[in-house]
């Protein structure tokens, strides 16, 4: 980043460092549906929970204070969005995706972030929103440099969510599958070597200076390029790297 942007993103200066998982915080008005959620998504970005992992029914429901009932009933709906895999005889397990699916899931997902992309930087147009780009971008940079799988997927939310809210389009939060993308990325961030981290690190920051530029075009080929490395690492990965549980 140039002098200008640096400036502009200490302005805004965040942690980097993922808020870790706390149950307590997960009270309030929640719904049991709502705590499972939020704590094996987060879990996931964590490490806490790995792709394949069993999910064991007595300790979330003491963890997360709720019913065995409630932990079904959500479990049920984190299955239907593709997070975690409910098998008959093997209990509940989170996903694990296979080749197909990750290059379906980017097929999705691409055109949904260039759209924001597109719409963050028509509009970004005060030294706050500026700030707050600039910031996301660095804190992902740091993370990866840090070599911080979990800080870094916590970021790279993060930057997501920066850029939609920027972009004011709120069906865009609802419809981008973030947390399924978490998964994949959980599931490939260890076997993947450096230059292919350092490929998808590094998209962040070019698609962060065209929004901050307020050059939608630029963003979206910036967006374009990003998913075209990520398209690329994964027919470099082997295919152990990939597998499906589903069909056990």
């Amino acid at each position: 980043m140039d002098s200008v942007s640096t400036g502009l993103a200490k302005k805004a200066r965040i942690k980097s460092e993922p808020t870790p998982i706390n149950d307590d915080t997960a009270g309030g008005v929640q719904s049991a549906t709502d705590k499972v959620t939020e704590a094996i998504t987060r879990g996931i970005r964590a490490g806490t929970f790995v792709p394949g992992q069993h999910l064991l029914e007595p300790e979330l429901t003491r963890r997360l204070n709720i019913s065995r009932g409630s932990l079904r009933e959500a479990l049920k709906h984190l299955a239907a969005a593709g997070i975690v895999t409910l098998s008959r005889y093997r209990g509940a397990y989170i996903g694990r995706l296979d080749r197909k699916s990750v290059l379906d899931l980017l097929d999705v997902l691409e055109p949904l972030a260039r759209l924001a992309a597109r719409l963050a930087a028509e509009h970004c147009d005060t030294d706050e929103k500026r700030a707050r780009v600039l910031q996301s971008a660095d804190a992902l940079e740091q993370a990866d440099k840090r070599g911080s799988r979990a800080a870094y997927l916590e970021q790279r939310k993060h930057f997501y969510d920066t850029m939609v809210d920027i972009g004011g389009n709120k069906e865009l939060a609802r419809t981008m599958p973030l947390s399924r993308t978490d998964l994949f990325r959980a599931q490939l961030e260890t076997v993947q070597n450096d230059q292919q981290r350092s490929r998808h690190a590094s998209g962040y920051s070019k698609i962060a200076q065209a929004i901050v530029n307020r050059d939608a075009a630029a963003a979206d080929r910036a967006v374009k390029r990003h998913f075209d490395g990520t398209r690329k690492t994964m027919e470099e990965l082997p295919n152990s790297a990939f597998g499906s549980l589903d069909e056990e």
